[in-house]
């Protein structure tokens, strides 16, 4: 197996703010494992909150030495060889172990949906996210999702969330997912803004404090009339546990959990356990996005829009369909990467 690798920056349709930050590009970094004739596509998104760099990624990619595995099909193995080299590098992992899900799909010539046993018609909308912004930029937005999206996610947590929904419902009816990216500090303050929301058809509330303040959360999760998901609470499989009775459920990013091989356990604890889950993602191209849509069939929520809100998608992969996102049906994750692309190593 060969593994090689190239940065892209990828260009925002608008500025994107959430509480805290702002940023018009994402940087990523994009795998290749090769075996046998065959090409298995994967990717790093890396967020400034994530914590990782194309440096460092590149700089992990180099000590990965898949020499001592006979084939990609030792996909348990890998991952957890993978994830031993180095502490954290959450989104470098996830690049080797999505690339490999696809290299082993095609291997099988079998999408990653089937090889998990789903239906990937049996999907929720994904949301369309509207970032904090200006009334007027607010509204185009808004007006941007009507007639491909049959729910909004809208980023609040900071001083005006009454003005952006109030603007929002200016323009459409639709129901709403709010995500606060903990940026509410009093649990009984988040409580009477999500009984406000919930009276404007906001439907569920992300992340809404600290991710440390389990004890707040966990009141506010008891009394919302909402159910409460945990983002930035939840990295990876060793979280899920001790979030039951905290969250209502969780929000699975395979940028954060290393990629699809923990992504699939998280889910399945996580179900186990009585929590409700979705499937969130970065900017990200389609490859990503593919990668997991493969594995959300059957989940409560999903946020997979992060391949949408980008101007220079280097993949072709699963498409917007009356608001679902759909993977092909391709082998792997279903993906396709544009003319031109080159790797190195």
């Amino acid at each position: 197996m060969k593994l090689s690798w190239t940065p892209y920056d990828l260009r925002l349709n608008h500025r994107f703010t959430i509480s805290g930050f702002s940023r018009t590009t994402t940087p990523i970094v994009l795998t290749k494992i090769e075996y046998d004739g065959l090409e298995g596509y994967g990717e790093a998104s890396l967020p400034p909150y994530l914590g990782e760099t194309q440096a460092s990624v590149i700089e992990f990619l180099r000590k990965v030495d898949l020499s001592s595995f006979p084939d990609p099909t030792h996909i348990g193995e890998i991952v957890s060889y993978v994830d031993g080299i180095a502490p954290r590098n959450t989104a470098a992992k996830a690049s080797v172990d999505i690339a490999l899900h696809d290299l082993v799909g095609k291997m099988i010539e079998a999408p990653g949906y089937k090889m998990y046993g789903l239906d990937k018609t049996a999907v929720p909308d994904t949301t369309f996210t509207i970032g904090i912004d200006r009334d007027e930029m607010v509204r185009e937005k808004t007006r941007e999702a009507l007639g491909r999206f049959n729910i909004l996610k809208v980023k609040v947590g900071g001083d005006d969330d009454k003005r952006i929904i109030e603007t929002i419902r200016s323009v459409t009816d639709l129901p709403l997912a709010v995500d606060a990216n903990q940026g509410w500090h009093d649990w009984h303050e988040a409580l009477d803004m999500i009984f406000w929301m919930k009276e404007q058809g906001v439907v569920m509330v992300e992340q809404p404090m600290p991710k440390l303040d389990l004890d707040n959360i966990a009141r506010l999760t008891e009394v919302s009339p909402l159910p409460i998901f945990a983002d930035e609470s939840v990295q990876r499989l060793s979280d899920v546990e001790r979030l039951k009775g905290v969250f209502s459920g969780i929000n699975i990013k395979l940028m954060k959990c290393t990629g699809m091989h923990e992504a699939w356990k998280m889910r399945k604890l996580a179900e186990t356990l009585g929590m409700k889950v979705m499937m969130g993602c970065m900017t990200e191209t389609s490859c990503a996005i593919s990668a997991a849509a493969q594995l959300y069939a059957g989940m409560d929520f999903a946020d997979l829009d992060g391949a949408l809100l980008i101007g220079n998608d280097c993949f072709e992969g699963a498409k917007l369909e009356n608001g679902k996102i759909i993977p092909s049906d391709l082998p792997g994750i279903g993906v396709k990467p544009v003319e031109g692309l080159v790797f190195w190593q």
